[in-house]
């Protein structure tokens, strides 16, 4: 689990159960009613980014008790629901602005019924004139600004933790969000970083990423990819298969920093097909970080001494990294219970991701309030999307429950896990 949202999941539910008491089962069916209705009146709220901020929260559904896990679902399977599909005319409309009047000529067929939505805009199949199978991605007209208007939003939503995290630097983390809010609007970032992906893992055995045919900044036509949702998988693959899908996904997420400089940032599971071969095919590439030398060495360095109980110097690299403020040595429980989620998945050869041992992390684990580290905690900028992959890839693996020698991929592709491999916080992500 990510350091900032395992905390805040902590907290939040923390408060849940502290609000619902020993009496919790008597309210379970109103509360229900209330979360449901609550939870799609917030996301509806969030025009532009509803189902963007949904699948970011669904991945979640692992961490959260019994009583909620079904107003959760409901809510967010009615957030789907309540976006039409764009009308064919406006999808026309839009190929001819981004590929000409005679964008048909690109096609010997086209699908006017949409094949999936994306967050930001809807999948047409279509077949291409050198005979490919593809998908044609077209942004929703007016997409940019109702993105950049959830942004506002969601601005005063994080002010809000200042009031409670003095610690949390927020302009910059702001800036950092809006930046990345930007890169997801213009398709021809994603296509450089979709084709920088393709390249980097042609030919592998296990994992494949679509290649891209064209482009322009509201359309992307990439090779069409067939096979099994994440999803489906988690609904109801069998034990091999889950555990086998567990695999390729970490395998994917932790490799990307080193064979391709970038990190795929939206292991969403509506983003991975599991293939007829075998192998893992990844979609959408909008959210990606540049990592050109790897994973930063902290977060390996932070995993081992986590494991090792070396509380002096995990506090050193936090203050180092900027995610608390310097000053008085913290309770090791509160430290123990800020790291140790991220680190027990690889304390062992092989872990079982399960969503039980979610649950308990994030329900008894110990409140972050004692020690004072709540007041010192930050976000650091740079690792926005760092975190934000390593907290969902938690919970989607715990979705999955698989087991999976974890060890062995975090020794592989973490920089600072096994040490020499490298000076734990000598350097720390930067954008190219």
């Amino acid at each position: 689990m990510s350091l900032p949202l395992g905390f805040a999941g902590r907290s939040a539910l923390g408060f849940g159960r502290r609000l619902l008491g020993e009496s919790g089962d008597l309210l379970a069916g109103e509360v229900q009613r209330r979360t449901a209705r609550h939870l799609f009146r917030v996301l509806g709220e969030l025009k532009g980014g509803a189902m963007k901020f949904g699948q970011m929260l669904s991945v979640f559904e692992a961490a959260l008790p019994p009583e909620v896990v079904g107003p959760y679902r409901a809510a967010l399977t009615l957030l789907q629901e309540a976006a039409p599909a764009l009308p064919a005319e406006q999808v026309h409309a839009v190929l001819r602005e981004e590929l000409g009047p005679d964008w048909r000529e690109q096609f010997t067929a086209f699908e006017d019924t949409p094949a999936a939505a994306a967050s930001i805009g809807q999948v047409h199949r279509a077949v291409h004139t050198d005979g490919r199978t593809v998908a044609v991605k077209i942004q929703y007209p007016g997409a940019g600004e109702a993105l950049l208007g959830d942004y506002a939003q969601l601005g005063r939503l994080i002010r809000l933790f200042s009031l409670v995290t003095p610690g949390l630097d927020v302009e910059p983390l702001l800036r950092e969000l809006r930046e990345r809010v930007a890169e997801e609007l213009d398709y021809r970032l994603e296509a450089e970083a979709q084709q920088a992906f393709a390249d980097a893992y042609r030919g592998d055995k296990e994992i494949l990423v679509p290649d891209v045919v064209t482009y322009t900044r509201r359309v992307l036509v990439t090779e069409w990819l067939e096979g099994t949702p994440l999803a489906s998988v988690i609904q109801g693959g069998t034990q091999a298969e889950r555990d086998a899908a567990g695999l390729l996904y970490a395998r994917f997420l932790f490799s990307g920093p080193e064979r391709a400089g970038r990190l795929h940032a939206d292991p969403h599971p509506g983003n991975f097909r599991l293939l007829p071969d075998g192998r893992l095919g990844i979609l959408d590439f909008g959210a990606v970080k540049h990592l050109p030398d790897g994973f930063p060495p902290a977060l390996g360095g932070l995993i081992r001494l986590a494991q090792d109980g070396d509380w002096p110097a995990a506090q050193e690299l936090l203050v180092r990294e900027g995610f608390i403020t310097a000053g008085a040595p913290l309770d090791h429980a509160a430290l123990g219970a800020f790291l140790l989620p991220m680190a027990t998945p690889s304390a062992g050869e092989t872990y079982r991701f399960t969503r039980a041992w979610l649950r308990e992390e994030v329900v008894h684990s110990v409140d972050l309030r004692e020690g004072g580290l709540l007041r010192r905690f930050n976000l650091p900028p740079s690792y926005v999307l760092v975190n934000r992959v390593v907290g969902a890839a938690t919970a989607v693996l715990c979705q999955l429950e698989c087991e999976i020698p974890f060890r062995a991929e975090a020794a592989r592709w973490l920089p600072g896990f096994v040490p020499g491999t490298a000076d734990a916080g000598e350097k720390e992500p930067t954008d190219a």
